[in-house]
């Protein structure tokens, strides 16, 4: 099992059989439904307005790292 997997995705290696897991390919597949999550989170805030205007993060992060626009 690798390190710093969270509960979620603990309970997809529930039915597996250990001597047949691959850790390199249990870490991919994580890190792909992870992302999925991530990405369907984004999703969620743009359609429910929660989300800001791309032209004030651009301009927040021009301050912040000191990059003329």
């Amino acid at each position: 099992m690798p390190r710093d997997v969270s509960a979620k995705s603990e309970v997809l290696v529930t039915f597996l059989e250990p001597d047949k897991i691959d850790s390199v390919k249990l870490r991919q597949l994580i890190d792909r439904l992870e992302t999925i999550e991530g990405i369907q989170k984004g999703f969620e805030e743009v359609n429910s307005r929660q989300s800001r205007p791309v032209e004030d993060f651009a301009l927040e992060m021009q301050q912040k790292y000191g990059i003329s626009g």
